[in-house]
Order: C-alpha cells, then sequence, then structure tokens
C-alpha cells in the first residue's frame, strides 16, 4: 500500500459522481496558519491521507503519524496516533488525523505518516504569529 496524498486541511468531503466514482472535496489545505493567540497555544489541525492498495495486496494496514519537531525520526515528538485500517485492494481509502499540537514558539513542525513499517512521507506545518 502507498500513501498517495497527506495534507493538513480546513475540511473535507466525500460525495457521489456520476457511475459510482468518488469525489473528495478538500477545503483549505494547508501548509502554515496564522496563531489564534499568543504562543504558548495549542492547535488541532486536521491532517487528511489518502491511501492506495493495489490489486493483490491484503488490504490490512496500519497508518502512524508522528508530530515531530524537525524532519529527522530522532527529533522530538509532539504527538502520535496509531490507527489500522482496511480498503479494499485496487480501492483508495482515507485516514483523517486530529493533531493535538502544543506550541511554546512559531516554528515548522513535521508530520511524519507511514503505513506498516515502511518509508515517512513527511507533510511541513508552519505556525505562524498572530495578525
Amino acid at each position: 500500500m502507498q500513501i498517495v496524498s497527506a495534507l493538513f486541511v480546513e475540511n473535507f468531503e466525500l460525495r457521489k459522481a456520476d457511475g459510482g466514482a468518488t469525489r473528495i472535496d478538500i477545503k483549505g489545505a494547508m501548509f502554515s496558519m496564522a496563531s489564534p493567540t499568543p504562543v504558548p497555544v495549542s492547535i488541532d489541525p486536521h491532517l487528511v491521507a489518502l491511501i492506495f492498495c493495489p490489486e493483490g495486496e491484503p488490504g490490512n494496514g496500519v497508518f502512524e503519524v508522528v508530530f515531530r519537531k524537525g524532519i529527522d525520526e530522532d527529533a522530538e515528538q509532539m504527538a502520535r496516533n496509531v490507527s489500522p485500517f482496511t480498503v479494499d485492494p485496487g480501492k483508495f481509502t482515507y485516514r483523517l488525523v486530529k493533531g493535538e499540537l502544543e506550541f511554546d514558539a512559531y516554528t515548522q513542525i513535521f508530520a511524519h505518516c507511514r503505513i506498516d513499517r515502511g518509508p515517512w512521507h513527511l507533510v511541513p506545518f508552519t505556525l505562524l504569529p498572530p495578525l
């Protein structure tokens, strides 16, 4: 299985299209946001990952997301989420992870995402000063 895409989003919705196809409406895809208040602050951005399972694979896996203060695997961990999933071979599924993150500075963090013990897929997120 593989991660096709992973993004921080404000909202997303699934809808049926002609012929039984499914559409995903992604709203507010982002890689940064202005802090709602001065730091320290707690925010809870939503990360959505789209996962594809090729034909011939079993379709069972574990999606892991580790929010870290850097790109390295040994960077400080802020939060972690692990969730098992099932997807029909030849199809897609999605995982929605709500990060509950404590920021003590305006900085960039990274969501390290993977399926089972596969390679990490990194998604950056930057907290900016309030407006």
